[in-house]
């Protein structure tokens, strides 16, 4: 996924209904894919993933794309305006502006897009099931696909 896309952003809700409604029987697990034309993408991945790193992944990733209007499609870098998300979501600024920067976060996400990369990945949003990637063209058919892959 990339944060500044708007699909991404428009297939959150129904991924988060499917992970309430499936609880345990599917593992949802996103993978950073910013893709390289959008400015702020990459920048909110190493937000999210420092955010990751205390404990407060999700409600990143809900700021991000529930003020992704806000912010995306700039031209200007926007860092400072996710550094006020992890700031109001009570992160430890201190760390999170070491984890920002850090290495091993930003190789975690180069990691997820040559992952990605590898599995033909070209776009985002792009969804797997049991290591398949898959072409979906509705939430029922989304929902028989899981069904199916829970029996």
């Amino acid at each position: 996924m990339d944060f500044e896309c708007e699909a991404c952003r428009a297939a959150e809700p129904l991924v988060a209904e499917l992970k309430e409604d499936y609880g345990d029987r599917i593992t949802f697990i996103h993978r950073y894919f910013p893709l390289p034309g959008r400015l702020n993408s990459g920048t909110a991945a190493l937000a999210a993933e420092a955010a990751a790193r205390q404990g407060r992944y999700t409600p990143m990733v809900t700021k991000l794309f529930e003020t992704q209007p806000e912010w995306g499609e700039k031209q200007d870098s926007q860092a400072a305006l996710f550094r006020a998300y992890a700031e109001g979501l009570g992160l430890d600024m201190a760390r999170f502006d070491q984890d920002v920067v850090a290495e091993d976060t930003k190789e975690r996400i180069r990691r997820d897009i040559a992952d990605g990369k590898a599995m033909g990945v070209s776009g985002t949003p792009a969804f797997f099931l049991n290591g398949e990637k898959i072409t979906l063209n509705t939430a029922a058919q989304f929902r028989q696909l899981l069904d199916d892959a829970a029996r």
